[in-house]
Formats: C-alpha cells, sequence, structure tokens
C-alpha cells in the first residue's frame, strides 16, 4: 500500500468500490480485467494490491463470501434445492459446492440446513456479541417480542459518506460510533443528518477480524465532499423493515430472528443489496443505559424471482 496518505485514501476508496462489486455479483462470474478496472490498477497488479488491504487472495476471499451467502440460503430458503443454492452461489455442480462447503463448515449443505442454530454456531466457534442470539435451539427472539411486527417498503437511493471498522462486531460498534464516528461527524458538520450503520457480514458465520462495518450519514443536497471522504450509494428498492428499540445485546437478537425466523416464514429473500440499521434525525438515544431505536432494514425480493 502507498505510504502517501492522498494515494492510499484513493485506493482505499477504489478497493471498498470492487468490494461492494464483488458482494453485488457473487452469484455471476467475475472477471479479473473488470475488477482490475474497477479498483483502477493494471489487473498484473490487482492480486496485489486486493490482497494488502483485504488480508486475503481474490480467490480465497470469493469463496469464503460465496460460502458464507450459501449458508443463509441453506437456512433462509428451505424450499430451494442444494443444487439450486449451489449454482447461485458460482459453483459449477452440486458436488463441488458440497466438498468446499464441508471442508468450511464440518457439516454437508443437507446436515447445515436440518442442524439447530447451537449447532451450526458450535461449530463455527466464533467469538461475537450475536453469540447471545444463538445460545439455545427455541426462538430467539422470544425474550424481547413474541410477534415482530415487519413491513415492506420502498426506499429511495441514498449517498452517503462513511467510516469502516473491520473487527468484532457487538460492544465494539457501539465503541465505533463513540470515540470515531461521532467525533468525526462534528468535525464534518454533518451530525444532524440521518445515519445508517451497514454490516457487510454475516457475525455469525465470519470470523470476527474479517467483519466489516460501515457507519454511515447521508449527505445533504449539495454537499460538496472533500476528496479525502469516502462516499457510496446505498441502493434503493424493496426493504423488510422491523422497528427496533433496545441495546447492544439484543439488537444482535434482533437480526438473528430477522433471518432465522422471519425471513424463512415470509415468502421473501434476500438479495445483493446491502441490509442496514437506519437511524433518522430524530432517532432515540439514551448515553445513560445504551437504548436506542432505529429501523432494521433487510434487501428482500420475492423467492421465486
Amino acid at each position: 500500500m502507498s505510504r502517501h496518505p492522498a494515494a492510499r485514501q484513493r485506493q482505499q476508496r477504489h478497493v471498498h468500490a470492487v468490494l461492494r462489486h464483488i458482494d453485488r455479483h457473487l452469484d455471476q462470474p467475475l472477471d479479473l480485467v473488470a475488477l482490475a478496472a474497477v479498483a483502477h490498477v493494471s489487473p498484473f497488479h490487482f492480486h496485489r494490491v486486493f490482497r494488502a488491504w483485504t488480508g486475503e487472495n481474490l480467490g480465497d476471499y470469493l469463496s469464503r463470501r460465496r460460502l458464507t451467502l450459501a449458508a443463509c440460503w441453506l437456512c433462509n430458503e428451505p424450499a430451494a434445492s442444494v443444487l439450486t443454492l449451489a449454482l447461485r452461489a458460482g459453483f459449477a455442480s452440486g458436488e463441488a459446492f458440497s466438498r468446499a462447503f464441508k471442508a468450511r463448515f464440518g457439516l454437508s449443505p443437507s446436515q447445515w440446513r436440518g442442524a439447530s442454530a447451537a449447532k451450526r454456531q458450535e461449530l463455527r466457534n466464533l467469538d461475537q456479541a450475536a453469540q447471545v442470539a444463538l445460545r439455545h435451539d427455541g426462538p430467539v427472539f422470544s425474550d424481547l417480542e413474541p410477534d415482530m411486527h415487519v413491513t415492506l417498503c420502498q426506499r429511495p437511493a441514498v449517498t452517503v459518506a462513511y467510516l469502516r471498522h473491520t473487527g468484532p462486531y457487538g460492544q465494539a460498534i457501539a465503541e465505533f460510533w463513540r470515540d470515531q464516528f461521532v467525533p468525526w461527524l462534528h468535525a464534518q458538520a454533518l451530525l444532524p443528518y440521518a445515519k445508517y450503520g451497514i454490516g457487510h457480514d454475516n457475525p455469525q458465520l465470519t470470523d470476527p477480524a474479517q467483519c466489516r462495518y460501515d457507519a454511515c450519514v447521508a449527505l445533504p443536497p449539495g454537499y460538496a465532499p472533500p476528496a479525502d471522504m469516502l462516499t457510496m450509494t446505498i441502493p434503493g428498492g424493496l426493504y423488510a423493515v422491523y422497528d427496533f428499540r433496545g441495546g447492544v445485546p439484543e439488537i444482535a437478537q434482533a437480526w438473528t430472528a430477522l433471518f432465522a425466523e422471519w425471513l424463512p416464514a415470509s415468502g421473501w429473500g434476500v438479495d445483493a443489496r446491502p441490509c442496514f440499521e437506519f437511524y433518522p434525525e430524530d432517532a432515540f438515544f439514551d448515553p445513560a443505559t445504551g437504548e436506542f431505536s432505529c429501523q432494521i432494514c433487510l434487501a428482500v425480493r420475492p423467492l421465486n424471482s
């Protein structure tokens, strides 16, 4: 990576753009030349730059992300065949998918689909805040709210500036907001505007050191971001929305319940757009207790599409 701050920030923007491109096209063939163009580097230098920023080579990253998505699909789409999900995840055959899946998760795809949440967590043995939501086999959200009221709504695309945290979720995210994101918002005069939190990786299936989280703020009309500011567009479209109020442990449980309980019974699946937490300008926050409110937004599509 470049030692010059301006060049390093530019390269960081380009690598983040590559990761967004990959995450939104994991069900498609990904061409090295096209990825290098997104990164604004030559194909010859792409692998070196990619590994320098992610700590993984491209092939390992693609395999990990595709298998993680497939593991979620196996639980969230019970009617879909293993072969259908294998092909959607970019594998050429069910056999190749099953071998790679078992090598990563210790169970075949069919065994994974039939295992309890606690058993899947035990196999992964990850130290994440979301483990609290997987400590038993029963309904993970029963202590919070018996009936999750989820609504479907169209959300517009929004341009945001963001800071990235790479590492464990849970309390570390709260500290990231307090120690880095909020002071940065003050410095940029952006504190009054709506905010978003995007967890790009499933913390139940991804090693803590590899989890990516973006703390984002909506940019007001006419705002000209400085050259060193990271920006992106959160896609619009149809989202399933749950109004949340609670603390850090409870929001981990809420995310788990949405994916483990509401989604499989809903007739909807998640698509390649990011899911996020939306904090409107008047969002509630109690600094004394740590309680806060937000909307948890899942990017959804009909299961037959």
